[in-house]
């Protein structure tokens, strides 16, 4: 049938593009992971990067599934790649929903992640030098609270260098007040539009992969005859 031959040529053509999409989140996901300039505290509080990993990984096996069920007619690997998608999808609509709405949650997980860092003096000697680094780009001061994250032992990479960011003085030296976890909150909240925009993205896909699918199982289930399981 030449209809059954176009979906199944637009479902091949659509796990191609998806699986190859999987590759490439996948390959820049294992490059970040592995760069020597990746930060082990922005890293713990923004775990994106292992996140892209886990969601290269799936769409590739969902990609490669759902080009084999395309060219063999399968209807058990389209049925299973359906089923993959539309689970996918509803976790997916409720992780925008969580993430739209109920803010603070994602607010107060982020807190809760650099908080287990404090006290910084007690951290190793790779953390020290990522959390300095990123004072000294940042602007800011500790993590959770502020200075006081230090101890007794404040580094140079708080001494405030730009008056216009809130200041004060301890120990005889001017540092910043504001602590970084502020910050990195703000980049997630500033971020959120985009990410809710390729989370629609991706959304929209998985429905057109979905009808796909469904379309190509009904047909060759026509085909097969009422007496095929």
């Amino acid at each position: 049938m030449a209809v059954n031959k176009i979906i199944k040529f637009l479902l091949f053509f659509f796990n191609f593009l998806f699986w190859v999409s999987g590759c490439i989140i996948l390959g820049v996901s294992i490059y970040l992971k592995v760069s020597k300039d990746g930060n082990v505290v922005t890293g713990e509080a923004l775990p994106g990067v292992d996140l892209m990993i886990a969601i290269g990984v799936i769409i590739m096996l969902l990609g490669f599934l759902g080009c084999c069920g395309a060219i063999r007619e399968n209807r058990c690997l389209l049925l299973l790649f359906f089923i993959s998608l539309l689970l996918i999808f509803i976790l997916l609509l409720a992780a925008g929903i969580v993430g739209a709405v109920d803010k603070e949650k994602v607010n107060d997980w982020t807190k809760e992640r650099l908080n287990d860092f404090v006290p910084l003096q007690d951290q190793t000697a790779e953390i020290k030098t990522d959390v300095q680094k990123l004072e000294a780009e940042w602007k800011c001061c500790g993590l959770a609270k502020g200075p006081e994250d230090w101890g007794s032992a404040i580094p140079s990479s708080c001494r405030c260098n730009d008056t216009s960011q809130p200041c004060k003085t301890i120990g005889g030296h001017m540092v910043y007040t504001t602590p970084c976890s502020t910050l990195i909150i703000g980049v997630l909240e500033d971020n959120m539009v985009v990410v809710l925009g390729i989370a629609f993205a991706i959304a929209i896909l998985l429905i057109f992969g979905m009808a796909f699918a469904m379309t190509l199982y009904c047909q060759i289930g026509k085909k097969e005859g009422p007496t095929t399981a």
